[in-house]
């Protein structure tokens, strides 16, 4: 299976302003961007190890905003912005300070990302006097750096003991992830990896979309007719074609579901018993219940096209009031523009029911166990050795050249043998011996096939129900029985 991870972009686009602004476009080198950020937001002054704890923040902020394509999916096109109402602080053409271009220079290559997790992590921070934020304090850092604390102690008290640090990210130019033509039948490659793998995610969410066999790389069959599905769903032109309107879909789609999952990988509690209806929210409130109407409103962009995308910024200006006003029309309500009760209910409602049919809120997300920290080979036991072969043992479900084997927690001939099959199917050193990079390896593969495999029968159809719907995926014999 190709392995798809972020990498760090050659250049960055950065708007002017805020979204919606009329303001300028300006292209920099990631690397520049940086600097500017952090000679923007930080003083060069503090001790060195809360400026590394803030450099990484601010890296691993702006990659997640790439990687997601969280504005490229919603039609802009830039890659971030410049408004700290929004994003990071920079500004065009600033001085930068010495210590933080050798800093930058010497990590900009790194991210910080939730262990299991592929993307960057949304690393959210804020000054912590006048601005507080459930994420790393600015002032804060500072604070813990004079106490002794080193930069990942600095992340780990903000972020938790759930992170680590990718070092060494490779830099590629691709500041957009749509390969630029329309990919269909016949063509291969990682571009079509990307689509297969999204769909096979998707998929669990929305099961008329059929899951693709294996993910090769080769747009055959099985990968048109999942296009086909997916496009019928949203409304897109059903042609088996993946142009940019398709792509960035699929990229929307992703970000939905990444969205909902983000209430547990971030550890927060959207769903507890605060969301009692506070009062009514209007234009121009700010604050934490605007946030959360936000949140609830991006959700649902994201699974139904009647409601625009709202940035989630705490300031209920036109925009919230534009996506308010059209989730009111859908749902049958006022069309005010203001959040009373009703709406806020409704709002709730349906996010929830969202949530509780994808089975996402709660739910654990697939990762593997960490290496054990010494090599398995022939006659190992316990344990790691039972975990090796339960991950073998998926694997070779879609790798019919990797053999299944007993999951006694022995390292017998038939581990070994399993061992070099993938390790020779995935370019490894064909040893028979688990070391670091062959367990990650395994993991990692493990990991990614459970999420295409695992397919709830409780799963939101990806459309609402109404009276006099049909199933029409099922036996005719069943409709009418």
């Amino acid at each position: 299976m190709p392995t798809i991870y972020p990498t760090i972009p050659e250049t960055i686009t950065v708007h002017l302003g805020p979204p919606d602004s009329n303001a300028e476009n300006v292209t920099v080198s990631f690397v520049d961007y940086i600097k500017n950020v952090a000679s923007s937001e930080i003083y060069p002054t503090w001790d060195e190890q809360a400026i590394y704890a803030n450099i990484y923040a601010q890296i691993s902020y702006a990659l997640n905003r790439v990687y997601t394509e969280f504005y490229r999916s919603k039609g802009y096109n830039f890659d971030i912005t410049s408004s700290t109402a929004y994003d990071q602080k920079f500004i065009y053409e600033r001085n930068i300070f010495e210590n933080i271009d050798r800093i930058v220079d010497d990590i900009f290559d790194s991210y910080i990302r939730r262990i299991g997790f592929i993307e960057p992590l949304a690393a959210k921070y804020c000054n912590g006097t006048t601005v507080t934020c459930e994420g790393l304090s600015q002032w804060g850092s500072e604070n813990l750096a004079r106490q002794g604390l080193d930069y990942f102690s600095i992340l780990t008290n903000y972020y938790g003991d759930n992170i680590e640090l990718v070092t060494d990210v490779p830099v590629t130019d691709s500041r957009n992830s749509y390969p630029g033509y329309p990919i269909s039948r016949g063509d291969s490659g990682p571009d079509v990896s990307v689509i297969q793998v999204s769909l096979n995610q998707i998929s669990q969410n929305y099961p008329r979309i059929p899951k693709i066999y294996p993910v090769d790389g080769i747009f055959g069959e099985q990968t048109e007719n999942a296009v086909k599905r997916f496009q019928e769903i949203f409304d897109l032109t059903p042609d088996g074609i993946v142009g940019k309107a398709t792509w960035y879909k699929l990229v929307q789609l992703y970000v939905g579901i990444r969205r909902l999952s983000e209430l547990d990988s971030e550890g927060q509690t959207i769903f507890g018993s605060s969301l009692e209806y506070p009062d009514a929210i209007s234009p121009g409130d700010r604050g934490e219940k605007v946030v959360i109407t936000q949140y609830f409103l991006a959700v649902l962009s994201s699974f139904n096209n009647f409601i625009p995308s709202v940035t989630i910024n705490g300031t209920y200006g036109p925009q919230t009031e534009n996506a308010v006003i059209s989730f009111q029309k859908n749902q049958g309500l006022p069309q005010t523009g203001v959040v009373d009760e009703v709406t806020w209910n409704a709002l709730y409602d349906a996010v929830k029911g969202i949530a509780d049919s994808l089975n996402v809120i709660n739910f654990s997300v697939a990762t593997y166990e960490k290496y054990p920290g010494s090599e398995l080979s022939s006659g190992s036991r316990g344990p790691s050795v039972r975990t090796l072969q339960e991950y073998l043992n998926v694997i070779s479900l879609s790798y019919q050249n990797i053999s299944p084997v007993p999951a006694t927690g022995l390292y017998s001939s038939a581990t070994e043998r399993s061992v070099r099959e993938y390790q020779e199917a995935f370019s490894l050193p064909v040893t028979g011996i688990v070391n670091e990079a062959t367990w990650n390896s395994i993991g990692d593969t493990y990991v990614k096939l459970i999420a295409e495999i695992n397919v709830s029968t409780e799963q939101y159809p990806g459309f609402p129900l109404k009276e006099g719907d049909e199933d029409l995926s099922l036996p005719q014999s069943i409709l009418t029985s």
